[in-house]
């Protein structure tokens, strides 16, 4: 995926967890056009932070109880609707996901993920896009075909098709791209098109 950006990207990490915020530190140390400014570990603390300077993309984790939660995550929509936002948490409560996509987050991942994943995702939030990890793309897949609705699902293309079955085979974008001889960034446009 390109990433490419004329500015630095303005990240602000929401994360209770220390080894959490320092590991990501670490990580967008070496990322030359990533500026971090700043850190919080609890909701009145990211209030603050976000009222002095809004970031290009806050990376917050909502599953922290008496730090971050879903209330926060509705705090910043409701308060700061332009801010993007990339969750990464450890949650796997089905219910819960659910409810943080749709208070209309940017992207989501989990923190299985690896480096490259996570770049893309702060790359791609920044952008204004969607960026969704494969564990989250199973879950909206598996609530979206387990409904009983009136609505006639929309087809998938073929290689659409192919892009989920390796998805739900456990392939990342780049082991995706190789086996199907496609651009990584080809892959992230067909995963675009199918949560559509």
């Amino acid at each position: 995926m390109p990433r490419s950006i004329v500015k630095p990207i303005k990240v602000l990490l929401a994360d209770a967890q220390f080894l959490s915020r320092y590991g990501l530190c670490c990580l967008l140390a070496d990322v030359g056009e990533v500026d971090l400014i700043g850190e919080a570990t609890s909701e009145e603390e990211l209030i603050a932070c976000l009222q002095k300077e809004l970031p290009d993309v806050l990376v917050l984790d909502y599953n922290q109880p008496e730090h971050f939660t879903l209330e926060t995550v509705m705090a910043v929509r409701r308060d700061f609707p332009e801010c993007r936002i990339l969750v990464i948490s450890s949650d796997s409560d089905r219910s819960r996901i659910y409810q943080a996509i749709e208070q209309e987050i940017n992207s989501f991942l989990t923190k299985e993920c690896g480096e490259e994943e996570i770049i893309d995702a702060i790359y791609a939030t920044a952008r204004g896009e969607k960026f969704f990890c494969n564990n989250i793309i199973n879950h909206i897949l598996e609530r979206s075909f387990g409904k009983e609705d009136d609505c006639t699902p929309t087809p998938l293309t073929p290689r659409e098709v192919e892009i989920v079955r390796l998805i739900a085979s456990g392939l990342v974008a780049k082991q995706i791209a190789a086996e199907l001889e496609l651009s990584t960034h080809t892959v992230y446009t067909h995963r675009k098109n199918i949560m559509r």
